[in-house]
């Protein structure tokens, strides 16, 4: 009886799941393991491809017309966290061939202007990172999630965030830059200081519960900052995170 019973509540568990899942989500994933890499994006070979192009179109006409399917807080920083990356993409490869984000729209206009669609509500994608995103979920490590195109920083994850495998997903994105980029940390030019990330600098704030940017820094990385050691911020490389 047991066993009879605990079948079905299983399989009805797992379709449930399946549903919950984004429906762009595998489609998505394809896209990034052809295109993202290590070393950054693909962008040549993705420009070429008229199919891999209008898939990626697809995908954001799906996240214009439909919020998250996960329910709860991870189902929502995930589904926010890949609406960012896929609206950058589109975003670069429209432009494309570019060597910064900074070529296609004055000043800063990539991030200011109001050209994307999330879940029918039309912002730009500072609005989707600094309200939506970090305002309303408070985390920090999704700093390290985000990819705005340019080889400061932090690399796209060759998969989709989902809900999950969030936590995890997080962690590793952290662990991994923090630990394996030099736009991350690096001993300035004198040796008198570690230069560390703008976005230490940039959103401070998101690292004060954590005890700033060093204790945060100190939390992922192997090599530690010692107590004592000078810290300064390097400039941020703005030039397309492009790869062969």
């Amino acid at each position: 009886m047991k066993v009879s019973f605990l079948f079905p509540l299983a399989f009805s568990l797992l379709i449930l799941s399946a549903r919950s899942a984004e429906p762009w989500e595998r489609a998505y994933g394809e896209l990034l393991k052809k295109y993202a890499t290590p070393q950054g994006v693909r962008y040549a070979a993705w420009k070429a491809s008229a199919s891999d192009l209008e898939s990626l179109a697809a995908l954001t006409r799906q996240i214009a017309a439909s919020g998250p399917a996960t329910p709860g807080r991870d189902g929502e920083l995930a589904y926010l966290t890949n609406a960012y990356n896929i609206w950058t993409l589109q975003g670069v490869l429209e432009k494309y061939p570019i060597k910064s984000v900074r070529d296609t729209a004055p000043l800063f206009g990539f991030f200011t202007q109001s050209r994307i669609t999330v879940a029918g509500e039309k912002m730009s994608l500072n609005k989707l990172e600094k309200e939506r995103i970090l305002k309303k979920f408070q985390e920090p490590r999704v700093h390290f999630a985000l990819n705005c195109a340019s080889l400061s920083c932090p690399p796209l994850r060759d998969e989709p965030y989902t809900a999950p495998r969030l936590e995890a997903q997080l962690e590793d994105a952290t662990r991994s830059f923090l630990n394996g980029s030099p736009f991350a940390v690096q001993p300035s030019a004198d040796g008198k200081r570690l230069m560390i990330s703008m976005i230490f600098d940039w959103y401070a704030g998101d690292f004060k519960a954590s005890g700033g940017p060093a204790a945060f820094i100190n939390r992922y990385r192997k090599e530690k900052i010692r107590e004592g050691t000078k810290l300064g911020y390097q400039d941020y490389d703005w030039s397309l995170n492009a790869a062969p």
